[in-house]
């Protein structure tokens, strides 16, 4: 496994630096971020994506279920334009909270079950003009199955064994995994999701993406692997190749 997937440390600074240098220019070309904005990040972990918004003067809400990360997480953000809330986003009463100019998950459709009704459900909590930013690997994608946290030096950096059938997966992952990181890597094969289904999902809840981008190399990957980011050019058109070479996909989009 590597280092950056256990030094919360590392990942919090990886996050911080992607968002501050890619997401938030992104979401600045269709939408004005300053002082005045109002942000919601569901499934924020410590906060790393946070933390540029918190330096630009947003408001900022974080959403996560995992105690230990919140707790962490208001440790390392010491800002006071900043909440952070331990809780199902299904459990948040949007009454208790400012409408949003901004909501955005990064890495985190891909592990929420039913994601029909949470791109529904997610609308209650945005302004009339508000926007919603997604950022996911596609399942197809050569790590789309997240296979990098595996113990297994071999297995974390083989591609695409991922999208095997269930139980051929399931038997090279126990020649060496644990039954909690067999358990994850599992639920993330239930979960992965491919941008042709997301896309499907948000024109069923009457969305309409402002902006959209397939990455060839995740702008994340700058960070981690010191690889410059390239757009998917010409396969990008072919919707069931794009997901296998597409590394992470940008949309950006609104009621």
């Amino acid at each position: 496994m590597q280092e950056r997937h256990v030094n919360r440390n590392i990942y919090f600074q990886e996050q911080g630096t992607t968002t501050e240098k890619y997401v938030i220019p992104y979401i600045r070309e269709v939408k004005a971020i300053g002082p005045e904005t109002v942000v919601m990040e569901v499934g924020c972990g410590e906060g790393g994506n946070l933390l540029p918004f918190c330096k630009t003067g947003c408001r900022c809400v974080g959403i996560d279920m995992d105690e230990e990360k919140i707790r962490l997480g208001k440790s390392k953000l010491n800002f006071g334009n900043v909440s952070l809330i331990c809780k199902d986003i299904y459990d948040v009463d949007p009454q208790d909270l400012p409408a949003f100019d901004v909501i955005f998950l990064r890495d985190v459709i891909e592990h929420i079950h039913n994601q029909e009704k949470f791109v529904g459900f997610i609308k209650r909590f945005l302004k009339a003009d508000g926007v919603i930013f997604f950022a996911f690997p596609p399942w197809r994608m050569p790590f789309g199955g997240h296979q990098q946290i595996a113990q297994s030096r071999f297995l974390s950096r083989l591609p695409f064994y991922h999208i095997l059938p269930d139980a051929m997966y399931k038997w090279i992952l126990q020649r060496s995994e644990s039954k909690e990181c067999i358990a994850s890597l599992l639920e993330i094969k239930q979960t992965g999701i491919s941008i042709r289904r997301f896309n499907k999902i948000i024109k069923m809840h009457g969305y309409k993406v402002l902006k959209k981008t397939d990455w060839f190399i995740n702008p994340n990957y700058e960070v981690k692997f010191h690889l410059k980011p390239r757009k998917l050019y010409i396969l990008n058109h072919v919707p069931f190749l794009r997901d296998f070479f597409t590394t992470c996909y940008y949309c950006v989009i609104k009621q």
